[in-house]
């Protein structure tokens, strides 16, 4: 099974939760991020994120940001978004609804409906890298035991 996690630069949330979620899951799966926009495009996560990440045993450092792209709507079987907006804007590329049903915010998917967005935390400071890490692993625990019961 393939998996992207998708935020808005690529720089945050999706490289913090690929690094979590290729933690948790066995080597068939493929785990991927990208973002909706590319400005970040080639840059390594913010170094928050990548500390925050290193802290909790989870390396991030070698992942480069890129924007997503129509392609990845065929590649991939599901399609995890940080927000509402990055959601918007993936399932504003999907050509069919097949793409558009791959594409699931991802806290909404751990069954946290009350609170179903990641919050950005690049203006924050460690604390909210530390918030959003603590979001992403505990959806990210529920998640992967899903995806396990089903493959």
């Amino acid at each position: 099974m393939k998996l992207l996690m998708v935020c808005l630069g690529n720089i945050c949330r999706s490289p913090m939760a690929e690094g979590i979620m290729r933690n948790k899951l066995p080597d068939e799966f493929t785990v991927d991020s990208a973002g909706t926009i590319s400005q970040h495009e080639g840059e390594h996560p913010d170094a928050r994120a990548t500390e925050t990440a290193r802290r909790h045993g989870v390396d991030i450092s070698r992942l480069r940001s890129r924007p997503i792209t129509k392609e990845d709507l065929v590649t991939f079987d599901r399609i995890y978004c940080m927000d509402l907006h990055n959601m918007a804007d993936v399932v504003s590329m999907a050509e069919t609804e097949e793409q558009r049903d791959k594409v699931r915010l991802f806290l909404q998917e751990a069954g946290d409906h009350a609170n179903a967005e990641v919050p950005d935390p690049y203006f924050g400071g460690t604390e909210a890298f530390e918030r959003v890490f603590a979001l992403l692993n505990r959806a990210s625990d529920v998640i992967s035991r899903n995806l396990l019961k089903r493959n």
